[in-house]
Parts: structure tokens; sequence; C-alpha cells
């Protein structure tokens, strides 16, 4: 296969986007238990 600049650079930015996408759902999922815990303190739960 033939690598040239174009090529790394649009396997570059696919890592890149995978990363964030990663990176997002672990901070809305450690967000979800963070904040879940605290609304069924103040709910009574």
């Amino acid at each position: 296969m033939y690598m040239d600049g174009v090529v790394i650079a649009g396997v570059g930015t696919v890592l890149l986007m995978v990363g964030f996408m990663v990176a997002v759902g672990w901070f809305v999922v450690h967000d979800a238990k963070t904040r879940g815990n605290d609304k069924h303190k103040q709910d009574g739960r």
C-alpha cells in the first residue's frame, strides 16, 4: 500500500476522532455515576 501524507493524515484523523469519542463516553459515564449518587441523596431514596 502506498503511504503518502494524505493517507497518514486520514489515519491520524480517524484515530483522533475515535479517541475523542472514547474520552467523551468515559466522561459521560463517570459524570452520570457521580451525579446519580448525589441525586438519590437529595431525593431521600
